[in-house]
């Protein structure tokens, strides 16, 4: 009985033992019995990643960190994967943070999954060496992203406390003003472009009113000229041509004779204007007194005294009539 007591412990004890063994194993992601293969990769740091830490591959944990060491400068990891897992095209390792709790992971992916990060970008150039070993990046961990986050916060602290100073109460109702200012020119540039639409449709009617009419009136034009082609033979337009040429020569040559009178004219003119400028001459030196015309015109006495002597001149003539004899005297032998 006590054997069998024994023997019952022992197993138990045995049992758990091999339990305790398998559940870390499970836990590690070690496999007993199964073929691995290696992939290394080339990292400048490797934050907080250790021996054990799980490699994903397309989301799925594929394997684990089985070697770290230093060489050149670099943090050489080796990775121990399961031997049905096919790396994608141009792989590349980063690592990063798993959870909030400093959990870390390896994850392989292609070098087009990469973002356009500087510094991943920056360290995956560096890494790459063209060997077998992959190119690898470390992702910034939480206390980083903090860090720069609390930067960030301090920063848009300053800026605000910046904003609060730049827009106080007068910044306010200036910019309240601006508003309704912005508002009454909306509501006035709503209003003119309502006006101009409305100008706008009245002309393109009276434009659309104009295009028909002067459809109507190419319509007639050409009717006429239909009319007027259909109306006029062959004949006809030569004569027309003929009448025309005659015409045309008939007004060269009263052209001509217009020129020639308007020469004769000019000739004429300036013999005119030189017989006024003398005329002219006369009448001064006549109404200045000068030469026998002047002094008839100017001197009164002159005038008395020709009236007498045509008063006497008749008197002469009538004693003439009266007594011939006395002034004429004829013999005839």
């Amino acid at each position: 009985m006590r054997r069998a007591n024994d023997f019952i412990v022992g197993v138990t004890m045995l049992g758990g033992i091999a339990l305790v063994v398998g559940g870390v194993l499970w836990t590690k992601g070690t496999g007993i019995g199964r073929d691995e293969h290696y992939v290394s990769a080339r990292f400048v740091d490797v934050g907080s990643v250790r021996i054990g830490t799980p490699v994903v591959v397309r989301g799925m944990r594929s394997g684990k960190v089985d070697r770290m060491q230093l060489e050149d400068g670099y943090v050489i990891v080796r990775m121990a994967l399961s031997p049905d897992v096919a790396l994608p095209r141009q792989p590349v390792v980063l690592l990063n943070e798993s959870s909030l709790f400093g959990e870390w992971q390896a994850t392989i992916t292609g070098q087009d999954a990469v973002g356009r990060d500087e510094e991943i970008q920056r360290q995956l150039r560096v890494t790459s060496r063209g060997d077998d070993v992959l190119a690898g990046a470390s992702l910034p961990d939480i206390a980083k992203l903090t860090a720069v986050a609390g930067r960030i916060a301090g920063d848009v602290a300053s800026v605000t406390e910046r904003v609060d100073i730049a827009f106080d109460n007068e910044a306010a109702k200036e910019l309240r003003r601006s508003i309704r200012n912005f508002s009454e020119l909306s509501s006035t540039l709503a209003k003119s472009v309502r006006e101009q639409s409305a100008n706008l449709t009245r002309t393109s009617t009276s434009v659309e009113g104009g295009v028909e009419a002067l459809s109507r009136a190419a319509m007639v034009l050409r009717d006429v000229s239909l009319r007027v082609d259909s109306a006029t033979s062959k004949e006809q337009v030569q004569l027309l041509v003929t009448d025309a040429a005659e015409a045309a020569r008939q007004l060269k040559s009263a052209t001509r004779q217009l020129s020639s009178m308007a020469d004769q004219l000019g000739r004429s003119q300036a013999r005119l204007d030189a017989f006024l400028i003398a005329s002219e001459s006369i009448a001064t030196r006549v109404n200045a007194g000068h030469g026998s015309l002047g002094l008839l015109v100017n001197d009164p006495a002159f005038y008395q005294h020709s009236d007498s002597l045509v008063m006497e001149l008749r008197a002469l003539v009538a004693d003439v009539q009266k007594n011939p004899r006395r002034y004429i005297n004829l013999r005839v032998f």
